[in-house]
């Protein structure tokens, strides 16, 4: 199972989670960073950088957190394997309900 991104990230977008993937599985949507559930190698380095901890393993996804954590993958796995996120580009879209927040700019 890989890592999952949370809700924490929404309008924060720090980017060191991308500096530290070692196969460029992280992608920039609108207002957040989503980890492709078929790239990702469980590696952990994402999570470790994270300045507001939301990236988390998807074996340790808390209850209230389950949804959240499962944006990622019904936003990428659709679309297939990408081939890394900066070969690809921002994705240019968000998941719906992560589209639907309230601004925290």
């Amino acid at each position: 199972m890989p890592y999952v991104v949370t809700e924490a990230c929404v309008d924060v977008k720090d980017r060191s989670c991308v500096r530290e993937c070692p196969v460029d599985c992280i992608y920039e949507g609108d207002r957040q960073m989503y980890i492709h559930p078929e790239e990702c190698i469980d590696c952990g380095a994402c999570e470790e950088v994270c300045p507001v901890d939301a990236i988390v393993f998807d074996d340790d996804v808390t209850p209230e957190l389950a949804a959240q954590a499962d944006r990622g993958r019904q936003l990428l796995v659709p679309l297939g394997r990408l081939g890394g996120a900066r070969r690809h580009g921002p994705l240019g879209t968000d998941h719906p309900d992560v589209a639907a927040l309230p601004s925290r700019a």
